[in-house]
């Protein structure tokens, strides 16, 4: 997971370098006004984003392999805690019934 975000991470600094160095040249419009960075990071953002999800593909799917490993742990936890509080009721329940 961490490789994949660093990955999109590296993908968006290059696009960002990139058209910078466009708008800055005047290839590229600039932003109005005080807004030229922004401008930047948005056209960079918009840029990096479908060639993240083409060529990062085979990375999300690795992640979200692991994602859906830890969701599965987390239910199975959740699933035996559960049934390890019922099991205590019930002996609770025939204790106090054994009393009574």
């Amino acid at each position: 997971m961490l490789r994949y975000t660093l990955m999109r991470l590296g993908i968006f600094v290059g696009c960002f370098v990139v058209v910078w160095g466009l708008v800055y040249s005047g290839v590229a419009p600039r932003g109005l006004g005080g807004s030229n960075d922004l401008w930047i990071i948005l056209l960079a953002l918009v840029i990096s984003a479908p060639i993240s999800f083409i060529a990062l593909r085979k990375q999300r799917d690795r992640a979200s392999e692991q994602i859906v490993a830890r969701v599965d742990r987390a239910k199975a936890t959740l699933e035996s805690n559960r049934s390890q509080e019922d099991v205590a009721d019930d002996a609770a329940r025939a204790q106090g019934q054994a009393q009574g």
